[in-house]
Order: C-alpha cells, then sequence, then structure tokens
C-alpha cells in the first residue's frame, strides 16, 4: 500500500527513520538506511554528495549535464504489478539540466546484499511473482527468462527509476546505487545486472543503458565517504563535520 503523498522538509538525518518499512530494524548507526541519511543531509542542500556529482559526471550526455537538485525524497514508494507490497526507492532526487527534469532513484548500500535472485524468487512460483517478473523483463526491454543469478532487487529498484520518471515526466531516469562499502562490496552483483545492457562499468561511474519505456536510462554506482558509515563516538546527534 502507498503512503501519503504529503511530504515535509527533514530537520536532521534522524527524521527519515520512521519513513522506513520497519524503523525499529533497518535504523542503525553504520548501517546503509542512518549512513545514506547522514550523507545527503551533510551535502549542499542544492546540491549532491561529492562522490554522486562526480558518478554523474563520468557521462557527457546532455540530458545530465549541470544537474541541480530540486527536491530529495526518502524512501520514496512506487506501485508494482505483482503484489500489494510497493518497491521502496532509498531516495528520489528530482533534479532540472540544461533540458529539463531527470528522475534519480538512489539505492543505498553498505554491507547489504541486493537481496534474493531471480532463480530464487522464481522458486516461490506464486503468480504475483510471475506477474512482476513478466512485468519488469517487459519494461527493461530485456529478454525472458532473465539469468537467474541477477539480483531481484535491481530489477524493480530500475524499473521505479524509470516510472518515477513517467511520473513527473522527466527527461531521463537514473538508478545509482550509493554505496559505503570500503571495498565495494557486492559491485559483482551490480556488474552482472549492468551486462544486461550490454555495460561494462568501474565503480564510480555512470552509462546510458538505452532507451526503455520511450525514456533514457542510465546507471551506475558511485562510493561514499567513509565518515557517514562511522558510528558517532558519544551519540547518534552528533554532527559530522
Amino acid at each position: 500500500m502507498l503512503s501519503n503523498r504529503i511530504y515535509v522538509p527533514t530537520q536532521s538525518f534522524k527524521d527519515w527513520q520512521r519513513l522506513l518499512a520497519k524503523p525499529d530494524l533497518h535504523w542503525k548507526a553504520g548501517y546503509s538506511a542512518m549512513t545514506l541519511a547522514r550523507s545527503w543531509e551533510a551535502a549542499d542542500p542544492q546540491g549532491f554528495p561529492p562522490e554522486v556529482s562526480a558518478a554523474l559526471a563520468t557521462t557527457t550526455d546532455p540530458l545530465l549535464q549541470g544537474l541541480s537538485m530540486l527536491i530529495a525524497i526518502p524512501e520514496y514508494q512506487v506501485a508494482l504489478p505483482g503484489g500489494d507490497r510497493s518497491s521502496q526507492t532509498d531516495l528520489l532526487v528530482l533534479a532540472r539540466g540544461a533540458d529539463g527534469l531527470v528522475a534519480v532513484a538512489v539505492e543505498g548500500k553498505v554491507d547489504e546484499a541486493f537481496g534474493p535472485t531471480v532463480e530464487q524468487k522464481r522458486a516461490e512460483n506464486s503468480k504475483g511473482v510471475n506477474t512482476r517478473l513478466h512485468f519488469l523483463t517487459e519494461s527493461l526491454g530485456l529478454k525472458e527468462p532473465i539469468p537467474g543469478n541477477i539480483r531481484y532487487q535491481l530489477l524493480h529498484r530500475t524499473v521505479s527509476a524509470m516510472l518515477i520518471a513517467e511520473q513527473f515526466s522527466a527527461k531521463a531516469a537514473v538508478m545509482l546505487v550509493h554505496s559505503f562499502s570500503p571495498t565495494n562490496k557486492w559491485f559483482d552483483d551490480f556488474a552482472v545486472f549492468a551486462a544486461l545492457f550490454g555495460l561494462h562499468l568501474q565503480a564510480g561511474s555512470l552509462a546510458a543503458a538505452g532507451i526503455r519505456r520511450n525514456l533514457p536510462l542510465f546507471i551506475g554506482w558511485c562510493s561514499g565517504d567513509q565518515r557517514f558509515r562511522a558510528a558517532s563516538k558519544s551519540s547518534e546527534d552528533d554532527v559530522l563535520s
């Protein structure tokens, strides 16, 4: 079920907690939800964390040139066919460039995996899963069946980015993994996913993945500042400087 579409500005990174699907379970110092919140709250109000800007700059596509952030919405829910559970994007960013609006769906990671593989989801053998997998495959313009070793989360997060772009009449969609793992843990899984689009990406870069659902799609990976992963020495209320 989708949440209310009324949003209020945050005062600090702590305001992100109540938006999580499981606030008490997922909100921990050093884990992805809190780390992502700390990083983005510390960034320039009209800009991006430096590593995000650097990743966006690795493509010369005019659609992504000179982007300025208009609004960022944590835990943005996107309804998908095949069940009642929405895909919950860690952070939706709407940005404007010279050619118009761009929707950026940010997936925050520390050491967490991308969840089950497509093979594991297929094993559930439910009508809902099969319906959703077909929708995701069709939306991405991929051939069925999708290889079983692909991480299911990467599929629905990417399609969510495209649906968000459609919702806001954006010119392009971006799915960006913002990893705070010092070793870029699970990047191999992301690279296998990127290969579905004929891409051979490196950490810290972003590339065009073709026209999908009549929109230009870009996917990428950037490595976050480790300061935001480290737990505060005295309290979670500490402000990073």
